[in-house]
């Protein structure tokens, strides 16, 4: 019997996601991949995965799945996350952590808190066929993931990997901030010219809110409208995840994983990509700020957040089974400077 999760209940939008379908959008075909790469990665890193394994990115209401393997180790991440098992008594393994579970056990993704988003990893990841070099479902173009849809009751969700490995479990201690209040970071343009003043001023100075009107494709964001100078009509150019344009309604879209690779309505600004995955974490009705910064420091803090999240992944602390930190284990394992380095 092939190892696999199923899909006792599939939750609001589940996808099978990675970090993205790259080389093909001079064809058409958007990119794709989680909307929160760093949650992704987490929850890769958790299981001992490398990066870009298909994880399970979870939007706004999680899954419920059965274990059809001997065993099988899955990693959580993102917001408040919590794995929990079903059963008579339910009962809460923890969030930000692994954790083995056996053939015919259920269990569900629960509370995702204050963030849209969240992933499952499974270790060796989920062996869906690769379409265009990459896992990620694009629902709207019917590829990739499993069957290019999100999941459906009765799924199998096939695994890479027959059992978990001999190890033991990781987790963090404290979840990392989810970023809800910062604000995002921009680099005006490339079409800011065709702005009057006043709508560049409105932009980092006035407040937005994610409007229900949002999806992977595109965040709508209610607020004041930014009016034109120049027409809202452009020859089409590319289009990069993060960038925000603005149709004749003066009614900002910013652009998310699955945008389209082209447009023909100017673009006034384009988030950093260190704020892409904050950006994938608001839902609607969430407030979202812009502060504008050049390009030299866009660059910085990339690098800044790299360096972080590598920070991140070297605090992850051996767990005790009922997921608490294993103090003695944690001794046995090489502190430097506060950071924590432990067996994969």
């Amino acid at each position: 019997m092939t190892a696999a999760l199923k899909v006792v209940a599939p939750g609001l939008h589940t996808t099978v996601q990675d970090l993205g379908r790259y080389g093909y959008q001079a064809f058409g075909v958007p990119m794709s991949g989680a909307l929160d790469a760093l949650s992704h990665r987490t929850a890769n890193r958790i299981v001992g995965n490398d990066d870009n394994a298909p994880t399970l990115e979870i939007l706004f209401h999680g899954p419920t799945l059965e274990v059809q393997s001997d065993t099988v180790r899955v990693g959580i991440a993102g917001g408040d996350a919590e794995i929990e098992l079903m059963g008579d008594r339910p009962r809460s393994l923890g969030s930000w952590r692994s954790v083995v579970l056996h053939r015919n056990q259920v269990f569900r993704v629960s509370r995702l808190g204050c963030v849209a988003c969240c992933y499952l990893s499974v270790e060796g990841g989920f062996a869906v066929e690769l379409c265009l070099g990459s896992a990620s479902t694009y629902a709207r173009g019917g590829f990739g993931g499993l069957d290019g849809r999100t999941l459906r009751t009765g799924d199998l969700l096939p695994l890479a990997r027959e059992g978990a490995t001999d190890r033991g479990e990781l987790g963090l201690a404290e979840p990392p901030p989810s970023g809800r209040e910062q604000p995002i970071r921009i680099v005006l343009g490339p079409q800011q010219d065709y702005f009057t003043e006043a709508a560049l001023r409105s932009l980092v100075t006035d407040e937005f809110v994610v409007s229900k009107q949002s999806d992977r494709m595109g965040m709508r964001l209610d607020g004041p409208t930014l009016a034109h100078c120049a027409g809202y009509n452009i020859v089409s150019d590319g289009i990069a995840t993060g960038a925000i344009q603005v149709p004749g309604s003066g009614q900002a879209i910013l652009l998310l994983a699955d945008h389209q690779t082209t447009g023909g309505y100017p673009k006034i600004a384009t988030v950093i990509s260190a704020d892409i995955p904050v950006v994938g974490r608001r839902k609607p009705g969430d407030c979202i700020r812009f502060t504008a910064v050049d390009v030299a420091e866009a660059e910085r803090l990339r690098r800044e957040a790299e360096a972080s999240f590598e920070t991140l992944v070297a605090s992850f602390a051996p767990l005790k089974p009922n997921g608490e930190l294993d103090a003695s284990r944690l001794f046995e394992v090489n502190l430097i400077s506060g950071v924590v380095f432990g067996d994969a």
